[in-house]
């Protein structure tokens, strides 16, 4: 689960991360009243989306008087923003982070991830901030310092130390990035983060080391331990079809293409839609109906892979372990009723009670078509979606 930046600020800010003052507006007139509560003459306008690039995207913007900050805001409020991040739909912007204008000496990037190779967390860090940490990397690998930390004892001090040094802090500032990326730290292990990103992490003229931006994302599985961060979730910011599959406790994750798919686990799934591909055909969706399917979830898995208007045709690709196969068919039947189902549809089913699976959709009177294995099902289901384009 993603959060906004001002939303990862709050809780940095717990753990002694210092982050620039601001306030979140809706309107421009509460742009313009947390500009005066902030006080000062610049502030920084920023639209608050779940993606990165909205510098560039021209999502933050300096106002140099309150007028601009109303401007700004006007401007930016019902916009919507493409960047490298969205897609070409982009994202509307519905709320922002008006902040301090600060006088920044130097950028740097700071980053917390789970290596998985090692099983990990890894605290990344860069004197090339403000640009994208993969560029970085493709261009200047040598650039980017990591530190792997024990689990046992978790991030030790001379490890943040030798990453200050190492992105050439300055010397007077150093104690304070260590404090930094300790407390940073300390914010990914506590609230279950699958990434902490500070992007740029800066200094100021004035002496302070600060997160300009925070990007925390969230291990969706931990959230039910952290249930002030899932009062976070915009679901405004969330695919509805996504939002209406973690109702039924799906795995649902919209693509471009037009076959929908609906398999039972991580791993099928991923080889289903390669095989789909492999049969030059392009996988709409990634939905996941679990190892505990009920009818009444299949019956939703459906409905939801119906609702995309791009696809054309379905694979059900089962194989049953946990999940039993004559559990699928009843669903696929009851969905296939409510939903009057006018587009091909291959069912694919092995394992657990396949035989009885088989049985109920050959005398459901709809119009299924059977496949010998996913192969078989791939190709089929892309030449049924060729012929009906």
């Amino acid at each position: 689960m993603n959060v906004h930046e001002y939303q990862g600020k709050q809780i940095l800010k717990k753990y002694g991360v210092v982050v620039p003052n601001g306030h979140v507006a809706f309107t421009p007139d509460e742009a313009v009243q947390a500009a005066e509560r902030l006080g000062g003459n610049l502030w920084v306008v920023k639209a608050q989306i779940h993606a990165g690039g909205r510098g560039k995207a021209g999502g933050v913007k300096l106002a140099r008087s309150l007028e601009e900050v109303r401007e700004h805001a006007a401007d930016l409020l019902g916009k919507v923003l493409v960047t490298h991040q969205t897609g070409p739909e982009g994202k509307e912007v519905k709320r922002l982070l008006i902040e301090e204008g600060l006088p920044i000496e130097k950028e740097y990037y700071v980053g917390v991830v789970i290596d998985r190779s090692t099983g990990r967390i890894v605290m990344m860090a860069s004197e090339e901030g403000g640009t994208e940490i993969e560029e970085v990397a493709a261009k200047t690998p040598e650039k980017i310092f990591k530190e792997v930390i024990d689990p046992a004892v978790g991030m030790m001090p001379f490890q943040a130390r030798r990453l200050a040094y190492n992105i050439n802090i300055p010397q007077d500032k150093v104690n304070q990035a260590v404090k930094f990326m300790l407390g940073l730290y300390s914010a990914f292990v506590d609230n279950d983060c699958a990434l902490a990103e500070i992007n740029p992490l800066i200094t100021t003229t004035d002496g302070r080391v600060m997160a300009l931006d925070a990007k925390l994302n969230f291990d969706s599985n931990a959230l039910f331990r952290h249930k002030d961060i899932l009062e976070m979730r915009d679901l405004d910011e969330e695919d509805p079809k996504e939002i209406e599959a973690s109702k039924y406790d799906l795995n649902y994750i919209a693509l471009d293409g037009n076959i929908g798919c609906m398999v039972n686990g991580a791993g099928l799934a991923m080889a289903t839609m390669d095989i789909i591909k492999h049969y030059n055909g392009e996988p709409a969706n990634f939905l996941d109906v679990g190892g505990g399917a009920t009818t009444e979830k299949v019956t939703e898995a459906f409905k939801i892979i119906l609702s995309d208007q791009n696809v054309k045709g379905i694979f059900v690709n089962i194989f049953g372990g946990i999940m039993k196969c004559d559990v699928i068919a009843n669903g696929i039947v009851e969905a296939a009723k409510q939903v009057e189902l006018d587009r091909p549809l291959v069912v694919r089913l092995e394992g657990t009670n396949v035989e009885l699976g088989k049985k109920i959709l050959k005398e459901s009177g709809l119009k299924i078509v059977a496949a010998d294995s996913m192969a078989d099902g791939a190709q089929k289901i892309v030449e049924l979606v060729k012929e009906s384009a």
